[in-house]
């Protein structure tokens, strides 16, 4: 049987072994053909092993043809949905919330708002654990520029900054308040003060202003 590539098919014009699923791309092969675990393995870049999990949390299910497991379209329309979550690193506890909330969706246009609204939700813990990476790994940059030398001496222009660091002081150094630095750096709040925090710490000064002043009496930055 020749098979259709990969095509965008709507979700939810007939709905899945329950209730309806979001409009996803599905490697979708025709209403009356059925995968062999195999194919729908290969499908979806996964192992025989992962299918069997899902099936193990409830996430999934299978027709048998004899002892062997078959995939429908509604299998496979609810795969794309289950390895979408997962490719966002969704947790499993998660995903079986969302998946028993579409299946109990009355209708379309509420499995789509149930659907975006766990996106979002995912979207925003990634961008706090994207925040605390950033603390993270400016905490590593300064402890490994301070060695074990203690404290370097800005008197001396023994002042090391990473190159964040250093685009955050010339923005400093500009006049903007770190509301603006964390906007134009592409990062929260937070993680704008932790970055400019550093900065002052490092040329031992008592604030912002005294820190810009001491890099531009080093040469770090050009005074205007």
């Amino acid at each position: 049987m020749s098979r259709d590539p990969w095509k965008s098919a709507e979700a939810g014009a007939t709905p899945g072994p329950r209730g309806f699923l979001p409009k996803l791309p599905i490697p979708y092969f025709g209403s009356d053909d059925r995968l062999a675990i195999a194919e729908m393995a290969e499908a979806f870049g996964v192992t025989h092993r992962t299918l069997h999990f899902y099936e193990e949390k409830g996430l999934l299910s299978a027709a048998r043809l004899g002892p062997m497991r078959v995939y429908g379209e509604g299998h496979i329309r609810r795969m794309a949905v289950i390895n979408a979550c997962r490719e966002v690193d969704m947790p499993v506890a998660t995903i079986q919330d969302l998946m028993a909330a579409l299946d109990a969706a009355p209708h379309q246009k509420e499995a789509d708002r149930i659907f975006e609204k766990a996106l979002q939700s995912r979207r925003r813990e990634l961008a706090a654990q994207q925040s605390i990476l950033r603390r993270q790994m400016q905490r590593i940059a300064e402890l490994l520029e301070t060695g074990s030398s203690g404290h370097a001496d800005p008197a001396s222009g023994d002042v090391h900054l990473s190159p964040i660091e250093s685009e955050c002081l010339g923005l400093m150094a500009q006049g903007h308040p770190a509301a603006r630095i964390a906007q134009l750096m592409d990062m929260d709040i937070a993680a704008a003060l932790t970055l400019e925090s550093g900065i002052i710490r490092k040329f031992d000064a008592q604030n912002r202003f005294q820190a810009v002043a001491k890099a531009v009496l080093a040469g770090m930055i050009a005074s205007e």
